[in-house]
């Protein structure tokens, strides 16, 4: 072997390619601990949810969306009101179906209702307030922590007086208080009462009720033309669920329906932006999957489910 004495100069070079070697090494590792760190603390930051709506179409009962949203790797599941009463008509019971739900590893997130508890008509919101309770003591049974609260039955014209709704609002959430679940205003892009964010956030603010919140969905701040940025203002209690979607660049938003909801990614959402000013609000967020597409509903429940959990994480994951 020809052992050859170093020079000075190709003795410093050689360091300094070492030199540089390893401080590329470093710096990469740093960078990967960095990435990992980053989204080990996105995972605590967003709890991942099912909403029922997603698989709908699919006629499948409450039990069966239960196991899928376990299967697919859900920590909570949003069910609607009329599948658990279907449940309970068929000789099962709430008991029976919050233990199914915990045997999953499962927590109850939310509730989905459409009662009209927000009508100007005394007589109807009496009636759609007695419904509520109903429809909210049911779910509580089965464990449900919140209870969407939209505008259901005034999506119309006239305006409401948005005070008055404070009035009625801050009712929904002290019969909420008696029964131990929290009802969460809700946005509905489509309707005109109730289709900003800030109309939301300012009945919400004016109950004085600490538990009042309100319920967010990427589609409807779309449709209604909320501006997002707003949420830089708000605290960790104020949107603690947002309904997770995206949606096309085309139809535009006058024209776009639910039926156009797609997959999170898959549109042209600002879908990071926008859990980036939720999470800067502070607080555990919960993601739940809300779609109404029917071309979804043709393919198998559980890869829908699936599916629509991989591309929210590919999301939430790069929220810095």
């Amino acid at each position: 072997m020809n052992k050859r004495k170093l020079g000075r100069r190709e003795a410093l070079a050689q360091t300094g390619l070492l030199a540089g070697a390893t401080m590329a090494f470093e710096q990469f590792a740093v960078s990967n601990a960095s990435a990992q760190a980053v989204g080990a603390k996105n995972e605590s930051a967003f709890l991942f949810c099912l909403n029922t709506a997603t698989i709908r179409g699919h006629k499948l009962g409450i039990v069966k969306e239960v196991e899928i949203a376990s299967e697919a790797g859900y920590s909570g599941i949003e069910p609607w009101v009329d599948s658990v009463q279907e449940y309970v008509k068929g000789g099962g019971t709430p008991k029976d179906l919050r233990k199914r739900i915990v045997d999953a590893g499962l927590t109850v997130e939310g509730a989905i209702g459409f009662s009209d508890w927000i009508v100007d008509d005394d007589a109807r919101r009496a009636k759609g307030l007695e419904r509520a309770k109903q429809e909210m003591d049911l779910m509580a049974q089965i464990g449900a922590r919140r209870f969407a609260a939209p505008p259901a039955g005034a999506t119309d014209l006239p305006k409401l007086d948005l005070l008055k709704v404070v009035e009625r609002y801050r009712a929904l959430l002290e019969a909420g208080d008696q029964i131990g679940i929290v009802p969460e205003l809700e946005l509905w892009g489509f309707s005109k009462n109730l289709n900003h964010l800030g109309e939301c956030v300012f009945v919400a603010m004016e109950t004085g009720h600490p538990k009042a919140c309100v319920l967010a969905d990427v589609f409807h701040l779309h449709k209604g033309g909320s501006n997002f940025r707003g949420m830089r203002l708000l605290g960790p209690e104020a949107i603690p669920v947002l309904h997770m979607n995206d949606f096309p660049i085309n139809p535009p938003a006058e024209k776009i329906d639910d039926s156009f909801r797609i997959y999170p990614g898959d549109g042209s959402a600002p879908l990071l932006e926008i859990l980036t000013a939720l999470r800067k609000t502070g607080g555990q967020k919960v993601l739940s999957l809300e779609l109404f597409n029917r071309t979804y509903w043709t393919q198998k429940a559980l890869d829908v489910a699936k599916t629509g959990l991989a591309k929210m994480k590919a999301v939430a994951l790069k929220v810095i």
